[in-house]
């Protein structure tokens, strides 16, 4: 998960695959010891950060072993990994990150009856993608015997929403291109810069030969929902229909079946996005979202 998607916090960690802080405190303090993991504490201007996890270089090893790769030929180098400690897109990556595993923590939720069954990487869509468009990330949510799957587009606040609505095209473009018509999902950091943002997107949905290839949800992460759990996996996405700003929050199960256009998805496959020419990178394929389960414990005499 740390080679796919570059730096996880200790609380992400936690929500991936560990029942408590306690549990993956221990586990990751070895990792760190062993090489396994490195580590770092990006300072901040009140408080204290939590501790942020990166691949390290026996790591790298294990990850290119199990792929079936000379860890020669594994595009990683332990300086650049551990750079990112010092990247203007920290907090940006973190917060992409944070979106995801949260919806790993709701399907590990014994109650909860959906499971995230996909997450791709910034890079790796970029990888497929490039040329048109560049995600934040590629997301699938299996429930009730459906699948949905969405490209994310994880707005920071820090750009016009002009420039937010003028990714659009792009999409427009890769769905004309691919033949596959995927929903783009806007999370954005308030309800009131949602509005804003919501406004310019309907404006540039409107000038698209066919506003259909892009169906284009919407979210804040200080919408209240009546769930318990404020996870992107309740009703607080609201459809973006045209010049229609509609009130309705949906859940994320529900967008599956929101824009009657979209053919239904085998809930089995993997993933239905087209994913063209293949390197040695995109050869390793992209992690489960889901941790094994635990190894049965030997019975004792």
């Amino acid at each position: 998960m740390l080679y796919e998607h570059k730096v996880l916090t200790t609380h992400q960690i936690t929500e991936i695959a560990y029942p408590s802080s306690r549990a993956a405190n221990m586990r990751l303090l070895q990792l760190y010891k062993w090489r396994v993991l490195d580590r770092f504490q990006p300072f901040i201007a009140s408080g204290t950060a939590p501790m942020h996890y990166v691949l390290d270089v026996a790591g790298a090893a294990v990850v290119a072993r199990e792929g079936g790769l000379d860890p020669r030929d594994l595009d990683y180098r332990h300086e650049r990994a551990i750079g990112i400690a010092h990247s203007l897109r920290l907090a940006h990556t973190v917060g992409t990150n944070a979106f995801f595993t949260a919806l790993i923590a709701r399907s590990r939720n014994p109650d909860a009856s959906g499971q995230l069954t996909a997450w791709w990487s910034e890079a790796r869509c970029k990888r497929h993608f490039g040329d048109i468009v560049r995600p934040d990330g590629y997301g699938r949510w299996h429930e009730h015997r459906s699948a949905f799957e969405w490209f994310l587009e994880f707005d920071f606040g820090t750009e016009r929403p002009d420039r937010v609505a003028a990714k659009l095209p792009g999409y427009a473009k890769l769905a004309t291109a691919t033949g596959i018509t995927t929903p783009i999902l806007f999370w954005m950091p308030t309800t009131r810069r949602e509005t804003r943002v919501r406004h310019a997107l309907a404006t540039a949905l409107n000038t698209l030969d066919d506003p259909t290839l892009v169906p284009v949800a919407t979210s804040s992460a200080d919408f209240v929902t009546g769930d318990r759990d404020a996870h992107p996996a309740a009703a607080r996405w609201q459809l973006l229909e045209g010049r229609q700003l509609t009130s309705r929050r949906l859940a994320l199960a529900e967008l599956g079946r929101a824009w009657p256009h979209l053919p239904p998805l085998p809930p089995s496959s993997s993933t239905s996005v087209a994913t063209g020419n293949s390197d040695s990178w995109s050869d390793l394929l992209p992690p489960s979202p889901l941790a094994p389960g635990p190894t049965p414990r030997r019975g004792t005499r």
